[in-house]
């Protein structure tokens, strides 16, 4: 599973990223996080609020600070 933060660096970008490492490791999903905060590949996803998650290339949420529950239950969702 590829997943994808989208954010600029601000706290509430930094807050969805550790929540999402944090719902994988609660999960023990196979996954990689990566942190992207490039405007033009953040774009590319259509996205134009922040934060937001990309789940295997689709936009999970945008622009709200997702808690770690909620991020899991995505997760959950996306690897049946």
């Amino acid at each position: 599973m590829e997943l994808k933060v989208l954010g600029m660096g601000c706290a509430k970008c930094s807050k969805v990223e550790k929540n999402v490492k944090e719902a994988v490791k609660d999960l023990g999903l196979d996954a990689t996080v990566e942190k992207v905060e490039d405007v033009k590949e953040i774009m590319s996803f259509g996205v134009m609020a922040t934060p937001a998650l990309v789940i295997d290339g689709k936009v999970a949420f945008a622009g709200k600070t997702a808690t770690a529950k909620e991020i899991k239950g995505m997760l959950e969702i996306a690897s049946k």
